[in-house]
């Protein structure tokens, strides 16, 4: 992977004052290789995927899928395309638990044997080969820890965070004016759409449905402008009201002071993403939207709030001034959640008009791309995930046929592919973070 240079390396196990820091950066490093090796694996199956499905390598999927899930239900391109997904989850979540043992969390230190647990029984009662790799780093870094248990704890930092922010009259005041914004755009939406829909006579269930389109899109474009303004101040605020060094006179780590800070900023917005969910619920009253598409759209919601939140603390790390940090975030948050994927989608399409008869090498390659650009927007990775689920009932794989040779291709539906990425990122920018505050620290 191309992030592996970015994360922690071997030389911070040397930088260990003590021989638990050195177990844990230890335990750190072998969750990295294991989500390197994964990832190297998943994309090995996706190429050989795609030459089969194009033909090129003819019964290709015939014969990888007794290698990887000999058990597993549907075609052979849907059993290849479910070990991709499946092998890109266990990416995220091994680079997920790297960052919560490097901050001594005590969900981490759960995390990890139960990461192992569900791969051992995945590879047992399913047949699920490729979780022998997960199952292996996940059993060595958990090994790795067991004389540490004591070193996991509650982060200090968010527990005192969270409760200085819950005291005072601002939480509240936030809490009740997003809410206000919401109930009076849910009101102003739904009598849009109702006299609309007794223009145009469309059914109960299609209103239901734009209404909870209306309400879940306000609420990703909150928490656009909100993560990031929560976290860019978490670490230069404390250098503006000179308590920074005092904080570093407490020995904590500089991981768990990071990650602190950005499960403070984060558990507040979940609490506003929580209280609105009753908000979309009202759909409910008219049909057209099930529970699935409130629980994909609350994932999607929390991945988008996790990744912008970890973009605020990366600035907050590297500026000085919070003023800084606060403008760097918001032109990086829109600039790759909306710039870059809208621009490379036009020239995508331009590309797609111009070549019109294309080989079955490009037309699948263009495809992949489409998806990848749609899982770096959230708004589109939440419209593409809804029409999925509407039209071919699809919440995870499924495969699509190419216009040139009528051959098959594996696909996943946007919102894994979306989830995956940002967790990623995510992670990156946190071991970026930390990697800074140890620099300027040295």
């Amino acid at each position: 992977m191309s992030a592996e240079a970015s994360l922690p390396s071997a030389a911070g196990i040397e930088e260990a004052v003590s021989p638990r820091e050195a177990r844990l950066e230890r335990a750190a490093l072998i969750l990295r290789r294991g989500a390197v090796a994964n990832g190297i694996l998943s994309g090995v199956v996706l190429l050989l995927a795609i030459l089969g499905g194009i033909g090129l390598v003819p019964g290709l999927f015939g014969s990888l899928r007794p290698l990887l899930w000999a058990q597993a239900g549907g075609g052979d391109d849907a059993a290849v395309a479910a070990v991709i997904l499946l092998t890109q989850v266990n990416l995220s979540l091994l680079l997920v638990m790297m960052v919560g043992i490097q901050a001594r969390e005590t969900w981490a230190l759960a995390g990890v044997w139960l990461l192992a647990a569900a791969n051992g029984a995945a590879l047992a009662l399913l047949g699920f080969t490729p979780a022998l790799l997960t199952l292996v780093f996940a059993l060595w870094a958990g090994l790795t820890i067991s004389r540490d248990v004591r070193a996991f704890r509650m982060n200090p930092v968010m527990l005192k965070e969270l409760r200085g922010r819950m005291r005072g009259m601002r939480a509240f005041v936030v809490l009740t004016v997003y809410l206000g914004l919401m109930s009076g755009f849910t009101v102003l939406l739904y009598l849009t759409v109702a006299a609309t829909s007794r223009t145009l006579g469309s059914a109960a269930g299609e209103v239901g449905r734009l209404l909870f389109s209306g309400v879940v899109g306000i609420e990703l474009m909150l928490i656009v402008f909100i993560a990031p303004a929560f976290t860019a101040g978490a670490i230069t605020g404390e250098r503006e009201r000179l308590t920074y060094d005092l904080l570093k006179t407490t020995l904590l780590p500089s991981p768990s002071f990071v990650i602190g800070k950005l499960e403070s900023a984060l558990g507040y917005v979940l609490l506003l993403l929580l209280a609105a969910i009753p908000l979309q619920s009202i759909a409910f009253l008219f049909g057209g939207v099930t529970e699935t598409e409130l629980l994909l759209s609350f994932v999607i919601l929390t991945v988008t709030a996790i990744a912008l939140g970890a973009v605020g603390i990366f600035f907050s790390a590297i500026m000085e001034r919070t003023l800084s940090a606060s403008i760097r975030s918001y032109m990086v948050t829109l600039a790759a959640t909306f710039g870059v994927p809208l621009v490379l989608s036009v020239v995508l399409g331009i590309l797609s008009s111009a070549i019109r008869t294309k080989p079955a090498v490009l037309e699948a390659a263009f495809v992949y791309l489409n998806d990848l650009l749609t899982s770096m927007n959230p708004i589109a990775t939440a419209i593409n995930t809804q029409q999925l689920l509407i039209n071919r009932q699809v919440i995870g794989f499924w495969t699509d046929t190419l216009v040139s040779t009528g051959a098959t291709i594996p696909r996943v539906s946007p919102w894994i592919t979306f989830t995956i990425i940002y967790l990623v990122a995510a992670t990156v920018l946190v071991v970026l973070s930390v990697q800074r505050m140890r620099k300027s620290e040295g």
